[in-house]
């Protein structure tokens, strides 16, 4: 029996009205004084635009779903065929996007994974969702950028949109994108469209997700903004257009750059409590109080993640091309990658007023993901603090109910059950990732002595309390 889907939502789509200051209608018209992109516009309100997505990871997966269930034909291109083979199955491997929600539209191809590029000719949008990592000198790697872009230019059609949401740094699209898609002649504007639309994923949000987080849009020219605007205005219930792809592009690296420069002076106020002897817990709760001004942030063993580690290094590396040092950027990264090694002095100074060393003694783990009740390792300070604590001669072990194994220094690790027996063999049990599934208490109640980076056993009994050393 064929699987029934609902049908698209009716919600209203993006139109530019004066007060975004965009216009649909384009400078280049065709004959009888079509503008050139009518045809495409009119695809995308009819929803009949074949959307093409480079990329199905955390972003991509989410996004395509969304396009599929507003009844886009969607075409998702995935360069990892295991990726594909378990996308043709009807099974997710993306936390925010399940298998129920996904296999009907697989069976009923609105959405289609493949790993061929060559399905990029018959597409009218193509949406790159690919990963932008750092070098190893801490410069932005833009190869999977490049590569998408080589593939849309060798299979591109004539008034195709194109929409980077790959996290970059300001210029990206006018100055790498663009003059490698008029390379042949193309004109943007008139033979094909291009904008930057940021990513804001929250991986494990249970409130904000892809439809209901408003979309930054900016185009290389006003049409292309108002077809982005457009095209988003389908699926998204809010669109906020703006002038440029640099403002856009430079909006995102603001929001997690707000977070990392926050984050990283509540560590250093971690660091400096830890020296004082008080509980920088108590005086952020004590701080929060103020109705204005303060905005609480949290310390904790370093920044993890696809964005938060990355984002702001990728600005300040903008900044030095331009001639300018973003001092605070690279402070505030400096003192979020000391957290880990604090942490580790941290356990050390646990376990020396126990008369035991790090060398030879049994430590857990709690929580190796990066941020609390996901199952993505990317960036995890956890990873780094274990790299240590096998390098310091530790018998090192772990539990994480999101991630089942894992290899660390050339080690395969497989998460171990916390049962009362496991905890009682460990020196020391170290909380790294605050997942909801841990039984604090019961972990607490059975540990010789818990180090807490999360603050996660702050409403335990008070004899408990004393078995934990907060960060």
């Amino acid at each position: 029996m064929k699987s029934k889907i609902p049908n698209p939502p009716s919600n209203p789509p993006f139109v530019p009205s004066p007060k975004h200051g965009l216009k649909v209608e384009g400078r280049a018209s065709g004959p009888k004084g079509k503008s050139r992109h009518a045809g495409l516009r009119e695809k995308i309100e009819r929803r009949r635009a074949r959307v093409a997505i480079l990329g199905l990871g955390y972003v991509g997966l989410p996004l395509a779903i969304e396009f599929a269930k507003a009844g886009f034909p969607v075409i998702g291109i995935e360069i990892d065929p295991a990726r594909v083979g378990m996308l043709r199955r009807g099974r997710s491997y993306v936390q925010d996007v399940p298998s129920t929600e996904l296999a009907p539209l697989i069976h009923d191809r609105r959405l289609v994974p493949t790993g061929e590029c060559d399905r990029l000719a018959g597409a009218d949008v193509v949406i790159i969702c690919v990963p932008t990592p750092l070098r190893k000198t801490k410069d932005p790697d833009l190869s999977y950028i490049v590569r998408a872009v080589e593939e849309i230019a060798r299979f591109r059609r004539r008034r195709q949109l194109i929409v980077l949401e790959s996290t970059t740094y300001p210029g990206t699209c006018d100055e790498l994108i663009l003059p490698f898609l008029e390379k042949d002649g193309a004109a943007v504007g008139r033979d094909f469209f291009l904008a930057f639309s940021p990513e804001r994923v929250d991986p494990g949000n249970p409130r904000y997700g892809t439809k209901n987080i408003p979309k930054i849009i900016g185009g290389i020219t006003r049409q292309c903004t108002a077809l982005a605007g457009l095209l988003y205005g389908q699926v998204i219930e809010k669109v906020h257009p703006v002038s440029s792809t640099r403002v856009a592009e430079m909006a995102k690296l603001l929001e997690n750059t707000f977070r990392s420069v926050n984050i990283a002076m509540v560590n250093e106020m971690a660091l400096i409590c830890d020296r004082m002897g008080i509980d920088v817990w108590e005086v952020i709760r004590a701080a929060a109080t103020k109705p204005f001004g303060f905005m609480p942030f949290y310390p904790g063993p370093g920044l993890g993640g696809h964005c938060l580690p990355i984002d702001p290094l990728y600005l300040s590396w903008k900044a030095r091309v331009h001639n300018f040092e973003a001092h605070l950027i690279e402070i505030a990264a400096e003192i979020n990658e000391r957290m880990p090694e604090h942490v580790l002095g941290l356990l050390r100074r646990t376990l020396n007023r126990r008369r035991r060393c790090v060398r030879g003694a049994p430590i857990a783990v709690l929580g190796v993901a990066y941020k609390r009740d996901v199952g993505d390792t990317r960036e995890s300070p956890a990873l780094e603090i274990m790299r240590m604590l096998i390098r310091d001669g530790a018998l090192l072990s772990y539990a994480d109910p999101y991630v089942p194994s894992l290899e660390c220094e050339g080690r395969r690790l497989r998460a171990a059950r916390l049962t009362p027996a496991f905890l009682r063999r460990q020196e020391c049990v170290v909380i790294i990732t605050d997942h909801r599934a841990f039984d604090y208490e019961a972990i607490t109640r059975h540990a010789k002595v818990v180090v807490d980076t999360r603050n996660a056993t702050r409403n335990l009994p008070r004899e408990l309390r004393k078995r934990v050393v907060t960060l």
